[in-house]
């Protein structure tokens, strides 16, 4: 099979570079393993501190509400972080003192929320708190098993129920000025959380929950449905093994489903994330890229690829392929022609592009631009 361009990995990098190209016309395919890091999505995008007109046109073409607000947002554990543009889900506030009250509401059997950490975090912050659990009848089949009473399994319930919810949660609202929920409505309908905040007479804040996220399984849905519409290829539950590689041009990828039938392509994007992923991979000695046999950037001793400190960043994070200053990926000290490295296989190795969610669309846009260039269709 003959495309313009094969990508390798069918997270927020991979789609936004296959809806891209699509539109262009230029035909891709999407290798997507499964799991990527959209399924822990925070909902925000990391680095991105501009309202870019092409970035919200691609969001709103696809269906997925975005805004754009400095300030904080925040955290499942009652901190906050610095944020802009966002999913719609998540507020922004100017400074972490956001409300005078905050009624912390879960749903009973719900584990994956941890409503006491948020409350020891928010009243640091000054905030008084008063955790609340909710029950709705049509959820209490998943009670019976700990297991079963995770995001993607009630958020399907919950936005059909969501007006029981409310009614719910409006019966233990008091005094309190914000009402904080876990991130777990509108998995198959986004209107959903426009919805609760309506018919709550406080501000509602949705905060984070244990993985799988909810808003991030949904924006990599709604993506997957745009690139689709497209005309492109999405090869789910497929992998990329190996390459055909002759003097610096990628010709064709093995794939574990496809057998002996190569896909062949002028250009090629690696976007398979990064050690979650297994995009990269290591051994005692060395740090490797397993598809292409990349140049990868590492410390040389391996007590330098952590810190003892598990709260702190750990460098490993950091490291990534080598590429040039177009994404082209570098394999023995020499540049690949047509194939670029976008998102989080890159780690910190362009910070110019940013980090999490934003460098995965800094980078997927930047080898969209370069493929262009060539003019090859």
């Amino acid at each position: 099979m003959k495309f313009n361009s094969v990508i390798i990995g069918g997270g927020l990098a991979g789609l936004v570079a296959g809806i891209s190209l699509q539109k262009e016309g230029l035909s891709t395919a999407i290798i997507s393993t499964g799991q990527n890091a959209l399924h822990f999505f925070s909902g925000s995008f990391e680095s991105l501190r501009e309202p870019a007109p092409r970035i919200a046109e691609l969001f709103s073409e696809a269906g997925i509400g975005i805004h754009y607000s400095e300030g904080v947002r925040l955290m499942p554990l009652g901190t906050f972080r610095e944020a802009a543009l966002s999913l719609d889900d998540v507020s922004i506030f100017p400074t972490s003192h956001f409300a005078r009250k905050a009624l912390i509401v879960g749903v009973t059997g719900y584990q994956d929320f941890f409503g006491s950490f948020l409350a020891e975090g928010l009243e640091k912050k000054g905030i008084q708190c008063r955790l609340r659990n909710f029950s709705l009848p049509e959820l209490d089949t998943f009670r019976q098993s700990a297991g079963e009473m995770r995001s993607v399994q009630i958020a399907p319930i919950l936005d059909r129920v969501w007006e029981s919810a409310v009614r719910e949660i409006r019966v233990l609202l008091k005094d309190e000025d914000a009402v904080i929920l876990p991130q777990i409505f509108g998995f198959q309908d986004i209107s959903v959380p426009g919805k609760i905040r309506r018919e709550i007479p406080a501000k509602v804040v949705f905060a984070g929950t244990m993985p799988p996220s909810v808003p991030g399984i949904r924006t990599q849905r709604l993506l997957k449905r745009r690139y689709e519409t497209l005309g492109g290829t999405y090869l789910a539950g497929d992998e990329a093994l190996s390459a055909h590689v002759h003097k610096g041009t990628v010709h064709s990828i093995v794939t574990k489903n496809l057998d002996s039938h190569y896909l062949e392509a002028d250009n090629f994007i690696l976007a398979s994330g990064g050690f979650f992923s297994k995009g990269m991979k290591s051994n005692p000695f060395q740090i490797l890229e397993p598809v292409f046999g990349l140049d990868v950037e590492f410390a040389s001793d391996r007590n330098d690829w952590y810190d003892p400190d598990f709260m702190k960043d750990q460098p490993y994070m950091g490291y990534g392929v080598r590429t040039d200053s177009s994404l082209r990926a570098i394999a023995g000290g020499e540049m690949m022609e047509n194939l670029f490295a976008v998102g989080s296989i890159l780690g910190g190795t362009r910070p110019e592009l940013g980090s999490g969610a934003g460098l995965a669309i800094r980078s997927a846009l930047a080898a969209v631009d370069e493929i262009l260039k060539t003019g090859k269709r």
